[in-house]
């Protein structure tokens, strides 16, 4: 329903006075004693209050004479400012009504004769209500991830004839450009910290599509604006993953566990956790060399308003640092979205399969890329 003027909202006064006593509106799932962040939309006891009040008075009308000058909404790009470069999927890709739709790929060459550095990008998808998730990986010119598939087509990795290729279809050590999930909101970053783009990459889109009993069709595209001159750091997205689990049937508090080491100084940013349909509560922790367990994010996941959590203030972690993801999963009966509670779950790429993956971007030197991040210095134990 359209809330943009009194006459449309109205009606609605009553359901708006419970979405926000409870915390539904503006969705926001973070555990407010864990952290703060830059982009929390929560509304003060304040505001809650005079919702309320106004519900509970029954929605009277304002003085038109008191109210605001009518709000300009961005008509396209959600960016601060209007992209630099827009890079569309060259062909569109035809979705089914129903049935599983394997991850779609498009090769996208930049064609950039010089390295790039991007500052701020968005994904915008033409068929949004077909999408589960986008990423946007940078492909260097001397990859060899998908060398064999076509450019500028939509492939499967099923559809490719490389057995290599097929192989390496859903795994790459590329760095990711941008991720798009239902909620998600522009990548932009302040002056002096960047994403790199090598000269002559290619932009590797992979759209997660899932039928709606509507056939469709979808061409996504991505706005880039890029940094006016060489940042000081440059952005990395990296990842904690489990994909080994197995959650029995009618478990209502499954819990899998992805750790690691940071291999190099970093600074950490944001976070951006990722499970389906069972997902329950997510976590990110510092794992400190005494056992103490300090939690950086504790989410009540919500699958379908997948957000970003910014960091209020970034945080310096040394080389050693060990992170530490925790997800669990309600494969039971009392979690509505369950497509079948007598299933046992595991890793899939499909809505009624689990994943457990926990993005999160950090800041290093500018010179230091993903692959030279990784060559730990000094000790190996650490």
């Amino acid at each position: 329903m359209p809330l943009v003027t009194y006459e449309q909202t109205r009606p609605w006064a009553r359901a708006i006075q419970r979405a926000v006593r409870t915390r539904k509106m503006p969705p926001w799932f973070a555990d407010p004693g864990c952290g703060h962040f830059a982009n929390d939309p929560s509304l003060t006891p304040r505001h809650i209050e005079t919702f309320s009040e106004w519900a509970d008075a029954h929605s009277p009308a304002g003085n038109p004479r008191d109210a605001p000058a009518p709000r300009l909404w961005v008509d396209g790009w959600n960016l601060p400012q209007p992209p630099d470069l827009v890079k569309r999927m060259p062909t569109p890709v035809t979705i089914p009504a129903r049935g599983d739709i394997e991850y779609t790929y498009q090769i996208v060459p930049t064609g950039f004769v010089q390295d790039k550095w991007i500052q701020m990008s968005e994904v915008r998808p033409s068929g949004r209500q077909y999408i589960h998730h986008a990423v946007v990986y940078i492909r260097p010119p001397d990859s060899l991830w998908l060398r064999n598939a076509p450019v500028g087509l939509p492939f499967t990795a099923s559809s490719l004839t490389d057995e290599q290729d097929r192989r390496d279809a859903h795994g790459t050590k590329s760095d990711m450009l941008i991720v798009y999930a239902p909620g998600s909101l522009p990548d932009y970053w302040p002056s002096g910290i960047a994403r790199f783009v090598p000269r002559g990459s290619d932009l590797v889109f992979q759209v997660h599509y899932t039928a709606n009993g509507h056939r469709g069709v979808d061409q996504t595209s991505i706005g880039i604006v890029f940094a006016k001159e060489p940042p000081k750091q440059r952005l990395l997205m990296l990842q904690l993953t489990n994909n080994h689990f197995k959650i029995p049937p009618g478990d209502d508090d499954f819990r899998v566990e992805a750790h690691g080491t940071l291999p190099n100084d970093a600074t950490l940013f944001s976070f951006f956790p990722h499970m389906h349909l069972r997902g329950k509560r997510f976590e990110y922790n510092i794992i400190h060399p005494n056992g103490r367990i300090e939690t950086l994010l504790r989410v009540n996941y919500d699958f379908h308003w997948q957000l970003t959590y910014r960091l209020d203030q970034p945080r310096f972690l040394k080389a050693g640092t060990m992170l530490q993801a925790v997800a669990w999963y309600d494969n039971s009966r009392n979690n509505p979205h369950n497509p079948d509670p007598d299933s046992t779950v595991t890793w899939g790429d499909q809505t009624y399969e689990e994943m457990m993956v926990g993005f999160f971007d950090v800041a290093v030197n500018a010179t230091l890329d993903k692959q030279h991040f990784f060559i730990r210095s000094g000790d190996s134990s650490k």
